[in-house]
């Protein structure tokens, strides 16, 4: 007997969500670089949570911790949506992305692998996945739910590549 999908797990579910990890891998490992070039050449690891890696001033950079939550909470939503998974297998899935992230990182020396990055991304995620619920219940439907979602999740989508191509035009691209 062939499974077949619920209709309101739509391809644009699975384009915008593939757009969005692709931008993911953009904003992470590449760090928003034009060329390979651009990147930076470091290996660091930080086992420590919390160190010296979000310590700017000799204050904790709340800004870099919640810009790391932030990107991750449409990775939980989508995950959500996409997925009948527990929401432990939901967090173990967003954390392990997150930890090859962080490896990958490490692997071409491309930037700081952080345990911190780790912990907030995993935190951004299951916000994510606490906000789909959450749209659930105040809209009572999976059909509704997706629908607001997708047209949100779609809206973001224009304005970021009208972003980026802002950014490339300042800069000559």
């Amino acid at each position: 007997m062939k499974r077949t999908q619920p209709e309101h797990r739509s391809k644009l579910t699975y384009f915008l969500f593939g757009f969005y990890v692709l931008l993911l891998t953009w904003i992470i490992v590449f760090k928003i670089a034009y060329s390979f070039q651009d990147l930076p050449e470091i290996r660091n690891i930080n086992l420590i949570p919390f160190g010296e890696s979000v310590i700017v001033n000799n204050e904790i950079d709340i800004q870099e911790l919640l810009y790391n939550m932030l990107a991750f909470i449409p990775f939980g939503i989508y995950i959500s949506m996409l997925t009948k998974w527990s929401i432990l297998k939901r967090t173990t899935f967003i954390a392990s992305v997150s930890l090859v992230y962080e490896s990958l990182q490490f692997i071409f020396a491309i930037g700081a692998s952080d345990i911190t990055d780790l912990i907030n991304n995993t935190l951004g995620g299951i916000v994510g996945i606490g906000l789909y619920h959450l749209l659930l219940k105040l809209v009572r439907t999976e059909l509704k739910a997706f629908k607001i979602l997708n047209i949100i999740a779609s809206v973001g989508t224009i304005v970021l590549v009208l972003f980026l191509s802002l950014l490339l035009i300042v800069n000559g691209f």
